[in-house]
């Protein structure tokens, strides 16, 4: 008997319980709340010949970027050899192992075809818009899920992540109009949704309207932190906003609680830290001894060298925290990964080393290195991933070097060209006002 879920996709080696508890690992991850991973095993479980429950276990843990992930996929793949599976399945199964072997383009290539012939594949869209975000692909983020969206209606579950998702990658082509409505309507249809609250919060930082992106963000955090393993990354988000309203108080508070006061273990919560510290850092703020404690849980990560965007975040806690052997563990693990042939390699020769040095440079007062190593790489810095708002990092930098360093002129186009691109931001008018 085959069995289909509620959007008309078939499973094989599926029990109506597996599929039950696949759609609902599904609906969480939709969300990013509760605990996607323990539903997965649940469907494993009531499954154990059902390809996609694995697939969805392995999607979870490959989304987090971080290289023990590797060999659980690797041991997944195994487990699923031999089993049934459709098309639709197979090519998931591609993409998981183009993306363990370093293939991060190839794996959202690969997606991008499942969701082509099957746009109701609601997890291919998720992951294929997840590695359009790590790979800096700003217009499939946008069109990705623009194909898809003419088959789906309100009516169907899980629309509001579409919206949510359409909502982000419109933002990061600009399209701020279009981004905020499809955002507000993916809240409106689904008040949990942390992508799409995030989206919204994306337009606000981007168009400069800081204070309306507070009125967003505090109108009723609970809806999209309670449960929620986005949680963080909305918060970061909420202290850029003070931040740049000159609230650097406020800013370090929710370090301090919502966004590091549990000192997170995770990589994506270790990077939000570390890029506000950063900030905050440049805005004159002393943090402290928290540059040790964060440094202490990157510890475990330096020598990955999995992914060029995380390991630029563990090389600013390493500076800040006075590591020389850890940051000299980063740069040989970026040395290893610029030797292997895959994406990341790329993404670490041509964005993520001379970012690397360029903060290290930075660090040491070097500003005429730091300036000089920045500008050679921020137009094309997308490749290694991240939004605009993270990338913001390399020019926020940037602008500090050229005014430490003396270089007046550089400082004041950058600060034009700043003020053009953000006009209502608070902290740009004081800076151009300033100069």
């Amino acid at each position: 008997m085959i069995l289909r879920d509620q959007l008309g996709n078939e499973y094989s080696g599926a029990t109506p319980a597996g599929v039950e508890h696949f759609e609902h690992g599904l609906r969480l991850l939709q969300c990013y709340v509760g605990d996607p991973v323990a539903v997965s095993d649940a469907a494993i479980a009531a499954a154990p010949d059902m390809v996609m429950a694995q697939v969805l276990r392995t999607w979870l843990l490959l989304l987090s970027t971080e290289a023990p992930a590797l060999g659980v996929a690797r041991d997944a793949l195994e487990k699923v050899a031999g089993l049934p599976a459709n098309s639709r399945e197979r090519g998931h199964l591609v993409a998981i192992r183009q993306l363990v072997e370093g293939h991060w383009n190839e794996a959202a290539r690969t997606l991008e075809d499942v969701t082509i012939a099957h746009p109701h594949d609601a997890l291919a869209l998720l992951v294929g818009h997840q590695l359009d975000f790590f790979t800096g692909q700003s217009r499939m983020l946008r069109d990705r899920i623009a194909r898809a969206l003419p088959q789906w209606s309100e009516r169907l579950p899980g629309y509001h992540s579409l919206l949510g998702m359409h909502a982000f990658g419109l933002e990061e082509c600009g399209e701020y109009v279009r981004a905020e409505a499809a955002g507000r309507r993916a809240v409106e249809l689904e008040p949990r949704d942390g992508w799409a609250q995030h989206a919204v919060a994306h337009v606000f930082e981007m168009t400069g309207r800081k204070r309306d992106g507070l009125r967003w963000m505090r109108a009723n955090p609970d809806l999209w932190s309670r449960d929620s393993f986005f949680a963080v990354h909305n918060w970061w988000h909420t202290a850029i906003f003070h931040l740049d309203l000159g609230e650097a108080g406020a800013a370090l508070d929710l370090y301090d609680s919502s966004i590091y006061g549990r000192r997170s273990k995770l990589v994506l919560e270790m990077i939000d830290a570390a890029a506000l510290l950063w900030r905050l850092e440049l805005r004159g703020l002393d943090a402290g001894d928290r540059w040790q404690a964060l440094a202490d849980d990157w510890e475990p990560h330096a020598r990955s060298g999995n992914y060029a965007f995380n390991d630029v975040h563990a090389a600013l806690a390493f500076l800040r925290a006075g590591r020389s052997a850890s940051f000299k563990a980063i740069l040989d693990a970026q040395t290893e990964a610029m030797a292997r042939n895959d994406d990341n390699a790329r993404f670490t020769r041509e964005v993520g080393r001379p970012v690397t040095l360029a903060l290290h440079a930075f660090d040491r007062g070097q500003w005429a290195e730091a300036t000089e190593g920045l500008r050679r790489v921020r137009n094309g810095a997308a490749i290694f991933g991240g939004s605009h708002a993270q990338r913001d990092l390399l020019d926020l930098t940037l602008l500090a070097a050229a005014r430490r360093g003396g270089d007046a002129r550089l400082a004041t186009a950058l600060e034009a060209e700043r003020l053009a691109a953000r006009p209502g931001s608070p902290w740009t008018l004081r800076v151009a006002a300033a100069a």
